[in-house]
């Protein structure tokens, strides 16, 4: 490990920590900062020279400042002679971007990938990506990760019976499926219909909800506007109990407001995304991702097989 660096930008210091204590590799020294015109400033105050190096940056909001801090760390490791840059991006901004709705649109999440790699990132380390064919965009490996066996064992944990997992969406099917493979539960979906970007109605629900414990499952939660309606229908088809979960709570408002109007007993995220007190409520439980993560960083140390940790189907 004495070639070895691990090192974090601001966007989730308390994530990095706790992966830097699963590893046991020590945080490295770096500066990052802001010059007087607000441009961001970055110094390694130790060498690299020659070293593996893990940087871990979520490119949550505000994404732009993260984002570019990730970029711009990068390329001073390489201009360090880093032997190799690692990039371990928890969420993945800009996922939702990914193709064209209509014809003057960007793809801006392959534009992400090109500077990312332009920088000089070797290897993308993420979590449960808003879309998987994303990984194609890049020309470097990419290691999808999925808090699915994370949360499935929350809920195992609870000892619910008669359990339905809800993908709010048809999009979302393949990710629910995973779920209710691991708690042998019923699969459901909700129907949508989402007149413009910014709102979602919940029309209908495929599936037996009615007299059963519903966890809805998705990848993040942004404003909260699409799992709000979720629950209202699952309520409306009487659900028992309606659980909520995802990977990636970025909770932007008024998520807070909805999830606390709505009537799910729970909310269940993980730590990809910082939450502060303020987006902190009585029904919000935070799960670490950190040792997954870590476990990530210690097999591709090793050489180990990086597959095994999200291809457990029965979530063992």
């Amino acid at each position: 490990m004495e070639k070895v660096r691990f090192f974090t930008g601001n966007s989730n210091k308390e994530l990095a920590e706790e992966v830097s204590k699963y590893t046991k590799l020590p945080l490295g020294k770096i500066t990052v900062d802001r010059f007087p015109n607000m441009e961001t400033r970055v110094e390694v105050m130790e060498s690299v020279r020659g070293c593996k190096v893990f940087l871990l940056q979520s490119t949550s909001p505000p994404v732009n400042e993260n984002l570019m801090e990730l970029l711009i760390m990068i390329d001073a490791l390489k201009r360090a002679s880093a032997q190799e840059v690692n990039a371990i991006i928890p969420y993945f901004g800009y996922s939702k971007q990914e193709k064209r709705k209509t014809g003057r649109e960007p793809i801006t999440a392959k534009l992400v990938a090109n500077m990312l790699t332009i920088a000089g990132m070797n290897r993308l380390v993420t979590v449960d990506l808003h879309s998987a064919p994303i990984e194609g965009f890049f020309n470097v490996p990419v290691d999808n990760l999925t808090a699915v066996d994370l949360l499935a064992g929350y809920f195992r944990e609870k000892k619910l019976e008669d359990i339905a997992v809800v993908s709010p969406d048809v999009g979302g099917t393949k990710r629910a499926r995973d779920l209710a493979n691991r708690l042998q539960a019923k699969l459901a979906i909700i129907d949508k219909y989402r007149p413009d970007w910014s709102k979602a109605n919940a029309m209908n629900v495929i599936g037996k909800v009615d007299g059963m414990n519903a966890v809805i499952v998705d990848d993040f939660i942004d404003t909260g506007g699409s799992v709000a309606e979720a629950v209202k229908a699952l309520k409306n088809h009487d659900a028992k109990k309606v659980f909520v979960c995802c990977t990636h709570g970025l909770l932007t408002p008024p998520a807070i407001e909805r999830l606390k109007e709505s009537e799910a007993e729970e909310v269940v995220v993980t730590n990809t995304v910082k939450i502060p007190k303020e987006k902190s409520f009585d029904r919000l439980k935070v799960l670490s991702i950190a040792p997954l993560i870590g476990e990530a960083i210690n097999r591709i140390n090793s050489g180990g097989s990086i597959s095994e940790l999200f291809n457990n189907k029965n979530g063992s």
